[in-house]
């Protein structure tokens, strides 16, 4: 799966958020080592706190499914403003995906380029915790 076929999936993933208050609707879409895709999207809920971001929600479907190794993810929202994971979603990926995994970021017409060691640098992992 290609880079483009990757936001298109993120894309795709934006019709099931579930945003009755923000009205933002976010989509990830999770390339696994072994070239599954999974897609995400943002679940809100009345108490903020409580509510799913797209990219954890791709996360968990992968790992409910056995794979922890992680290829590329691409995120999208409803206006197209390149909108990256979120510090809790950075970290959350950081879990399970090293620092060079591509992060793309839709734009629209375009689509930004990151790593998640760029998004996040310095995360907490394993070592932080002595395991």
């Amino acid at each position: 799966m290609d880079t483009d076929e990757l936001v298109v999936a993120a894309r795709d993933a934006l019709a099931d958020a579930y945003v009755p208050y923000s009205e933002y609707r976010v989509g990830a879409a999770l390339l696994t080592a072994e070239g599954t895709c999974y897609t995400g999207c943002n679940i809100e809920n009345a108490n903020y706190s409580n509510s799913l971001h797209a990219e954890e929600v791709a996360v968990a479907e992968a790992v409910k499914h056995g794979h922890t190794a992680f290829e590329a993810l691409a995120v999208s929202s409803g206006v197209r403003d390149g909108v990256t994971p979120c510090g809790m979603c950075r970290q959350t990926l950081a879990e399970f995906c090293e620092e060079s995994l591509p992060v793309y970021c839709d734009e629209g017409d375009a689509v930004a380029e990151y790593t998640l060691g760029e998004l996040i640098p310095n995360t907490i992992d394993r070592g932080t915790l002595g395991k």
